[in-house]
């Protein structure tokens, strides 16, 4: 059967159009909040995510600080994702950025996979808005990282919650290890917290293990301290 779907985003962020732009329409801007590294050149926009490459994006619209879009290739399966940004400047240096996600899963158990989408999405635009408001103009290094397989979604969120002192919400303060921050953005699958120099994620992995996923503005390389991160949060656990 498969699945036809459309997931629009808006928010009013404190950034300029120019800012946005930069944010959406370049591969350093979509670093800085998105997943991976990214890369737009030659009417593509690429991604790379842990270890592997998604399908290149091929950009269909590109109207410098209003209108920018990009879609993958329709697999033989009619899989593809397309994504387009509206920006449009507002009063006292705000600006109105909307993000459509559209697209078409294949099979007969597509709602997972929908769901996972969905909500990944929410996080990744909620940091686009987070960024935009505190970062803006600032490249970050994305950073990635894989904790051990999980079988219990419940307890393996319980226990990363019990890591920054309770289930948080938007607004707590929470401390990470050394770092110490605000919590953004939080649904069932994602969980965004601000720092002073670096935004950290983490992520239910479709049919895997808990995500890190975040961006560090300090141009430090924390790939493996988060690894030993997740790894040591999750031992002894069967997550």
């Amino acid at each position: 059967m498969g699945h036809s779907f459309e997931l629009p985003h808006e928010a009013v962020v404190e950034a300029t159009p120019e800012e946005v732009w930069e944010a959406i329409s370049t591969g350093p801007g979509i670093d800085s909040w998105f997943m991976g590294r990214n890369d737009v050149a030659n009417g593509v926009v690429r991604t790379a995510f842990g270890g592997g490459e998604m399908p290149p994006s091929a950009v269909t619209a590109a109207e410098p600080l209003q209108h920018f879009a990009h879609s993958s290739d329709k697999a033989d399966d009619g899989r593809f994702v397309a994504y387009e940004f509206l920006v449009e400047g507002r009063d006292r240096g705000t600006t109105l950025v909307r993000m459509v996600t559209s697209g078409f899963l294949p099979g007969d158990d597509w709602q997972d996979e929908f769901e996972a989408m969905s909500l990944g999405l929410e996080m990744f635009f909620a940091t686009l808005a987070e960024y935009l408001s505190h970062f803006a103009g600032r490249a970050a290094r994305p950073v990635t990282a894989f904790g051990p397989m999980v079988h219990d979604w419940p307890s393996a969120w319980e226990t990363l919650y019990a890591a920054l002192g309770g289930p948080p919400s938007p607004g707590d303060r929470v401390r990470l290890g050394s770092a110490e921050g605000v919590v953004y953005f939080r649904n069932s699958q994602t969980l965004g917290i601000r720092a002073e120099n670096a935004v950290y994620r983490f992520l239910q992995g479709f049919n895997g293990p808990m995500i890190a996923a975040h961006v560090l503005f300090d141009g430090q390389d924390e790939g493996q301290l988060w690894q030993a991160w997740l790894e040591d949060l999750y031992a002894g656990e069967g997550a």
